[in-house]
């Protein structure tokens, strides 16, 4: 009943060869050490969270359920700790190979009939990245490309025509005026992010007061079962709402009808995505960060059939524009507004000027939150807990999952790969042990 008999009694490690075969030459070099060794071994470091290589061969030496496990004899001679090393390096390095492995085996899964996709939950993670805290250089942070910014684009201009106001004009540099050191064409301030020197991939993580690393965040989807879908692995100073659209694309077709993430999640954007292919966004209340003091947004009713916001007051706050984040801007008059009483609780602006912005896609936020007040949703919500955060916890505290000896996004994906892949492997193999005894009592 050890845990390395139950797995290679559940999976049939010949796929291997196949995923591999493109790599190995079979005519001439000299002989090559066997794919499904080479793989196996990572996979026994992961599966009981052995800090390195070098000491997992250690254990190797001496463990005879492991040497049992690679197929070597007693006195056989285990492979050097850096061969896993040459070989990611000459072959497996730039491939997919590691996430088709999660693929496969989680092929099995579905093949049991184990795995239930139309309730999905996803959260992301941070795993400390193999970077000195101390050693970074500050750069010039990259615009990244939003995956909804055309159609924002196209919708924003649309609804501008609708409005009369003219369609914005496409921001443009002009070369003859670089800009400077440290600021933009435009005077404003070029935003700059810390990079470390050791790693550059991993991102400047922040969480509370104490907690400054560099890291990465692994963006991870699982079903109501516990069993891992997918995940992506992402610098960890990239918000979860940015990063989203990677994962999604790996598991929107398996069938999801209820998608469930957490507050992190909850932007116009991904409630449109998710609504629009049909599935149903489950996201929870977010708390308004309204200074204390003043009116709440909440407070503003929005008044669909004249375009308008309507104030504590009861005065009217007219359509002015739609800005290019894709926010209507809606203002009061200042003459009205100064001697209003409730002034002091609304705005602090020179002019006496109230601005409510309400999203262009903010319909289907209104969706979310009738979603969020349906029968039966609160339960779902509270399954996260059981699933997905479970998930991390199994592998920060058995897998080695708080941090990464890997150094760049690529090693680090072959680790997210492998250690998910043993996680839903070994959750199968149990399952398939248990039910074999059962029908042998019968």
């Amino acid at each position: 009943d050890h845990l390395l008999r139950l797995i290679d009694q559940a999976i049939d490690w010949s796929f291997i060869y196949d995923l591999v075969i493109d790599k190995y030459s079979a005519d001439n070099g000299r002989p090559s050490m066997d794919p499904v060794m080479l793989i196996k071994i990572p996979f026994i470091q992961y599966l009981y969270g052995i800090r390195s290589m070098r000491q997992t061969v250690k254990e190797i030496e001496v463990n005879v359920a492991y040497r049992w496990f690679l197929g070597l004899e007693m006195m056989d001679k285990v492979p050097h700790f850096s061969t896993f090393g040459k070989n990611y390096t000459r072959r497996f390095k730039d491939t997919d190979l590691f996430e088709q492995i999660f693929s496969r085996i989680l092929q099995e899964c579905y093949k049991y009939r184990l795995i239930d996709p139309s309730e999905v939950f996803v959260d992301a993670t941070h795993v400390k990245a193999r970077a000195n805290s101390k050693k970074m250089r500050k750069r010039i942070a990259d615009e990244e490309a939003l995956f909804f910014e055309e159609q924002l684009k196209k919708e924003i201009n649309e609804d501008r025509e609708a409005h009369g106001k003219k369609p914005l004009k496409e921001k443009k540099e002009d070369p003859k005026d670089p800009p400077s050191c440290g600021g933009s064409s435009d005077g404003k301030e070029e935003k700059t992010v810390k990079e470390s020197t050791t790693d550059p991939e991993s991102g400047w993580f922040r969480k509370g007061e104490h907690k400054n690393v560099f890291a990465y965040s692994v963006q991870t989807a699982c079903d109501k079962n516990g069993w891992i879908l997918g995940y992506s692995v992402n610098p960890g100073n990239q918000h979860d709402s940015r990063t989203f659209k990677s994962l999604y694309d790996k598991i929107k077709d398996i069938g999801i009808q209820t998608l469930v993430a957490d507050a992190g999640y909850k932007t116009p954007a991904i409630a449109k995505l998710l609504l629009d292919d049909g599935i149903t966004p489950l996201l929870p209340y977010k708390r308004p960060m309204t200074q204390d003091g003043f009116f709440k947004k909440a407070e503003y009713v929005y008044d669909e059939y004249f375009d308008c916001y309507v104030c504590p007051n009861d005065q009217v706050l007219a359509y002015h524009t739609t800005n290019r984040s894709g926010y209507r801007e809606y203002k009061s008059c200042g003459i009205v507004c100064e001697g209003c009483p409730y002034l002091k609780q609304c705005t602090e602006s020179r002019d006496h000027v109230k601005v409510v912005t309400r999203h262009i896609w903010e319909p289907y936020m209104e969706k979310c939150e009738d979603i969020r007040h349906t029968i039966g949703m609160k339960e779902v919500y509270a399954q996260r807990k059981e699933t997905v955060e479970r998930l991390f916890g199994t592998a920060k505290e058995n897998h080695g999952f708080r941090y990464t000896q890997m150094i760049g996004k690529a090693r680090m994906e072959m680790k997210v790969g492998l250690t998910f892949a043993c996680m839903n492997l070994k959750k199968l193999a149990k399952m398939i042990a248990r039910k074999g005894k059962r029908g042998a009592q019968k």
